[in-house]
């Protein structure tokens, strides 16, 4: 009997445990997750109610477990690589796809090229809804397809999001890979299509991550905790020069309509 109520005991003692730290962490997690912006030290602090300290010490072992990444200035913070992996499949990010897909497929009935809307990391894109060109020969990645942060458009709307001294630090950690021939290879150059991003807005890959395919990416900014994108990507034949300005606002219009749909509803 003795035993036996050692075991109830027990059981009893674990159903009514809580780990701080383990409340402090979803905690933290949910705010990073509802803000519109990426939050800092200080703004995770000030709406949780905990010291800069517990605060940070609490980023840190997430940052070390992936579940969350920071901006390439490492002052900023959202969702990390564990979070989407575990999440991509979830009620929630099912949910932004079907949000979204209206407008993306809107989008590519307009311009009849190939729409992707991606989550961003420090190191890769994720395409978590996708809206297929419905012509024979087109580009065609299913959602969950990743792809490097630096190819193309994407890593510039990506890095356009800093000033060149940081957004050269990110560069010089992770290398400007020579996908093709047409790659910006040159640091200088880079930086001044980033700055050319910044001023307009979006961001084009001219050939510089597959041979004969062109895109236009256009940043979302933080949507329901991670940063995402929307992109166009065709084959250079069909995205004439004469036809990529159409593309471009096209492009740039439903990404600000996009902002006001995943914004809204739960």
């Amino acid at each position: 009997m003795g035993n036996v109520q050692m075991i109830a005991s027990d059981s009893s003692n674990t159903s009514r445990y809580e780990a701080p730290a383990v409340k402090k962490a979803f905690q933290l997690l949910r705010v990073v997750a509802k803000s519109r912006k990426e939050p800092g030290l200080s703004e995770l602090a000030r709406n949780l109610g905990f010291s800069k300290s517990t605060t940070h010490g609490l980023i840190q072992a997430l940052l070390k477990e992936g579940a969350l990444d920071q901006s390439p200035d490492r002052k900023k913070f959202y969702l990390g690589p564990t979070i989407v992996d575990l999440a991509f499949k979830s009620w929630n990010y099912l949910r932004v796809g079907e949000k979204a897909q209206p407008s993306l497929d809107e989008l590519r009935d307009n311009i009849g090229e190939t729409v992707f809307l991606g989550v961003l990391s420090s190191t890769r894109g994720i395409i978590i809804a996708t809206a297929e060109a419905t012509k024979p020969l087109k580009i065609s990645s299913p959602a969950g397809t990743t792809i490097p942060l630096l190819a193309g458009a994407v890593g510039k709307i990506f890095l356009a999001r800093l000033d060149d001294k940081r957004a050269l630090r990110h560069i010089r950690k992770h290398g400007l890979p020579s996908f093709t021939p047409q790659s910006i290879v040159n640091e200088g150059d880079y930086l001044l299509e980033l700055d050319r991003v910044r001023k307009t807005g979006y961001a084009l890959d001219n050939e510089e991550y597959l041979p004969g395919v062109k895109a236009v990416a256009v940043n979302l900014g933080n949507r329901r905790g991670l940063p995402l994108a929307i992109w166009v990507v065709g084959f250079a034949g069909s995205i004439k020069n004469e036809v990529m300005p159409r593309i471009i606002d096209e492009t740039l219009h439903t990404a600000r309509k996009l902002e006001s749909v995943l914004d809204g509803g739960a």
